[in-house]
């Protein structure tokens, strides 16, 4: 017999195929945090997965246009890209198909986009985002809402390791615009504050001809990050009316999300000042301990709706599922994947009843699966523990009565015999205590 030749079938760098393991736990974080969207009353939208170039650009910063695919559209002759982050296409959407709609509206979604990556970096290409999207609302209690969400959702998924930093984007603004700073200078001091590099931030501002003052303010800027305590100290160091109304504008925020109960997961960054040229006011970005990269991010950003005729004000963010199942498979005693409740392995010649059995247990809620391949036992629990199925009900009408089967725990191979009407018990899992070591 000749041996098999193996097909070689690579992929493009930065994507990847996520077997039924990985897609199980990607699942389940997608489904947590869906579910406190839902919660929460926002309504789901579905994206398309290409648009015209033309029809995006206006919506996308210069690094997003960067890192788009582009390729020709053989129908129209015009440029298509795939999305590289759905935000802007729900400003659209809201923008021209939604405008009779009343405000606020509450939107969510799920999805991948693509976005190019140096070869070397060895970052991933195909990015998994579910975020929420509030528009029609310039309030704090808007801007509080996101960060509440985003704690609800870490704690759905079992986190208690994390915080989420909220940030206020005018309050450097303020300080800039305060004193005759040139744009290349601007450009240096927001590289060197994104990088809480104190001593490059004085360095650039040793040879501006500003007001001692105005240094004073941008060099304590990347210190500026603890908890409440930081707007006190950000209060003694601004003169400018447009940095004291951001700090005022995130100290009512901090008192709404202090009513949620929620502040123990809240830092405050008022150097953190990525996306300035996207967002208007408050931003957030979460982080989970032993994940070297944010897991959800945001803030508010009135102005994309305008850019398609519709303006706005509006406020969302969007969670990063891979860097969230980066962090769950870092904590075992975290759940995050899927099981299957039963597997029938059916010893008898007649398989009407395994059939039926499965059917049963299906309606009342349970996952069912028959072992149509005929095996012993042992080999059966294999399997079962392989797929990740909690339990293994065996039939076989030569050890055990009509009325009767075994079920076995799939994960230490322990196992009892039940009636069969105990199996479609709605509260079975929870009632068989036997089973379960108890």
């Amino acid at each position: 017999m000749k041996p098999v030749r193996t097909i070689e079938a690579p992929l493009p760098k930065g994507v990847a195929d996520f077997l039924p393991e990985k897609a199980a736990k990607i699942g389940f974080i997608q489904e947590k945090i869906l579910r406190v969207f839902d919660l929460w009353g926002f309504r789901p939208i579905i994206t398309p997965l290409l648009e015209f170039q033309d029809v995006m650009a206006p919506a996308m910063g210069g690094d997003l246009r960067e890192k788009m695919f582009r390729f020709d559209d053989r129908q129209t002759g015009r440029l298509l890209v795939i999305p590289t982050d759905i935000t802007p296409q729900v400003a659209r959407i809201v923008a021209t198909r939604m405008k009779g709609y009343p405000l606020p509206l509450r939107l969510s979604y799920s999805g991948r986009v693509l976005r190019h990556a140096a070869l070397q970096s060895g970052r991933s290409r195909e990015i998994f985002q579910a975020g929420v999207e509030l528009i029609g609302l310039v309030s704090p209690e808007a801007d509080a809402e996101m960060a509440a969400m985003s704690i609800e959702v870490l704690r759905s998924l079992g986190f208690d390791d994390f915080k989420v930093a909220l940030g206020q984007v005018d309050f450097f603004r303020g300080m800039v615009e305060s004193a005759p700073f040139s744009a290349e200078t601007r450009d240096l001091l927001r590289s060197a504050i994104s990088k809480k590099d104190t001593s490059a931030v004085a360095e650039i501002l040793e040879h501006e001809q500003v007001p001692d003052r105005a240094k004073e303010e941008l060099v304590a800027l990347p210190r500026l990050f603890g908890g409440p305590e930081v707007l006190a100290e950000a209060a003694r160091v601004v003169v400018n009316d447009r940095s004291r109304k951001a700090l005022d504008n995130i100290s009512q925020v901090l008192d709404i999300l202090d009513i949620y109960g929620v502040s123990d997961h809240v830092t405050i960054d008022l150097g953190e000042i990525r996306g300035l040229d996207y967002y208007t006011g408050i931003t957030l970005e979460g982080f989970v301990q032993g994940v070297g990269e944010e897991v959800c991010g945001g803030g508010r950003y009135d102005n994309l709706t305008a850019r398609y005729g519709f303006p706005a004000p509006a406020t969302g963010f969007a969670f990063n599922i891979m860097a969230l199942l980066s962090a769950l498979e870092k904590r075992p005693e975290v759940e995050a994947s899927k099981t299957g409740d039963f597997l029938i392995c059916n010893r008898n010649r007649d398989r009407r009843e395994a059939l039926e059995m499965a059917k049963r247990l299906r309606k009342k809620g349970f996952t069912a699966a028959r072992d149509i391949i005929s095996r012993d036992v042992a080999d059966s629990l294999k399997y079962a523990a392989k797929m990740n199925i909690l339990y293994m009900i065996v039939i076989d009408a030569e050890c055990y009565r009509d009325d009767e089967v075994h079920v076995v725990r799939v994960a230490d191979e322990q196992g009892i015999t039940v009636r069969k009407s105990e199996l479609y018990r709605k509260d079975f899992p929870l009632s068989f205590g036997p089973l379960r070591g108890d």
